[in-house]
């Protein structure tokens, strides 16, 4: 796998803090962080990440605010966006599908299956 940069927006430490060591292990990966929805718009502007991990349940705004944000910027509309999140009944799942994100794992997940999860949602796998 090449070397992409990942942006993980949550406002979690630890869960930042394992994704961000499995993606950089496993995946050989760069990560960039942000803890809420405000920071992780100015960083995906700034730093035009590969994809970004987005957990749904994040201060200031939530995610789906976050995730409407990026696509209505043209700066980053492109980027994909996976979710991040506990919820997982099937109509959230649904409803988090027609917003167009690429995928949606949940949490807790498995940190070294986690880049594998990422690259298999948007077809790195070559």
């Amino acid at each position: 796998m090449t070397s992409k940069l990942i942006l993980i927006i949550d406002d979690e430490y630890d869960i930042r803090a394992v994704a961000e060591l499995a993606l950089k292990a496993v995946g050989g990966w760069q990560v960039s962080t942000a803890v809420s929805g405000s920071e992780g718009l100015t960083k995906a502007a700034a730093e035009q990440p590969d994809v970004i991990l987005l957990d749904v349940m994040i201060p200031d705004m939530d995610g789906i605010a976050t995730l409407r944000a990026l696509q209505a910027n043209p700066v980053t509309y492109s980027i994909p966006v996976i979710l991040l999140t506990a919820k997982v009944q099937a109509a959230e799942e649904h409803r988090f599908a027609q917003l167009g994100v690429r995928a949606i794992i949940t949490k807790p997940f498995k940190a070294m299956k986690l880049p594998g999860q990422i690259a298999a949602a948007l077809g790195w796998n070559d």
